[in-house]
């Protein structure tokens, strides 16, 4: 059995510097490079790209919202329009950092309030996956286990990568728990490595109100920007292991 570990990548800004992930490249099939809206800046764009490409890590475009002060993680009204236009912007420009490093992107997942959004909202989701299929339709689109984004990519002919969470937890109807609710993070590694385990080799993950709700765990996320985030990298990747199940970037299978 296998499955991608991808991790959310090149969150610092100038002098500021957020996530340890040099270290993290270590234990993750895949990364996710900010492209500058919610995070990241051209110069840590690059030394991230190379990190990955020296770790041999898959390299994917993580686009977002215009919004560094909120991290990506405020909703914002855009028009489908807007979505398209954005993450086409923001694919390109880290596609221009690969082209110039020798590599070649794997991916590209949306970043925090508009991934959640393209989570249930089909014309966001449609125009992000045309914005994906126009730039580069080799890509890969990395959206939540059953979202509309992963069905917006179906339809378009994309190869999808349906996605879980490790340190989430999840409502009834599949979707991640807001991060307003006090309960939207798992603080304990261990449940979150049951869960993880749990997700992978059972296709089930126990929603906040206590019913088991089916999912496909193709790609398991982990942020960078937490706490003990290196901790839980490691300890994710040596569950997993000791699971049976291998660690390896989606474009492997």
């Amino acid at each position: 059995m296998f499955v991608d570990l991808n991790c959310d990548m090149g969150e610092s800004f100038g002098a500021y510097k957020l996530g340890n992930d040099r270290e993290i490249m270590r234990y993750v099939s895949s990364a996710n490079i900010a492209c500058g809206f919610h995070a990241g800046d051209p110069s840590v764009m690059k030394k991230t790209v190379r990190m990955a490409l020296e770790n041999g890590v898959a390299l994917g475009a993580h686009p977002g919202l215009p919004d560094l002060v909120g991290f990506g993680r405020r909703n914002m009204e855009i028009s489908a329009e807007e979505a398209y236009d954005l993450v086409v912007y923001q694919i390109g420009a880290l596609q221009a950092f690969v082209q110039a490093e020798g590599g070649v992107m794997q991916h590209m997942k949306p970043h925090g309030a508009l991934y959640n959004m393209a989570a249930t909202r089909a014309s966001l989701a449609e125009a992000i996956a045309e914005a994906v299929y126009q730039v580069n339709p080799n890509l890969i689109l990395y959206g939540l286990a059953g979202s509309e984004l992963i069905t917006a990519g179906v339809k378009l002919g994309l190869r999808t990568a349906q996605e879980v969470f490790a340190d989430r937890t999840y409502q009834q109807d599949g979707t991640l728990t807001s991060r307003n609710h006090p309960n939207a993070i798992i603080t304990s590694q261990g449940e979150a490595v049951s869960q993880v385990v749990r997700m992978v080799q059972e296709g089930s993950v126990r929603s906040l109100q206590g019913t088991d709700v089916p999912i496909t765990a193709d790609t398991i996320c982990i942020h960078g920007d937490g706490t003990n985030a290196l901790e839980f990298a490691k300890l994710i990747h040596q569950s997993l292991s000791t699971s049976n199940v291998a660690v390896s970037a989606f474009w492997d299978r």
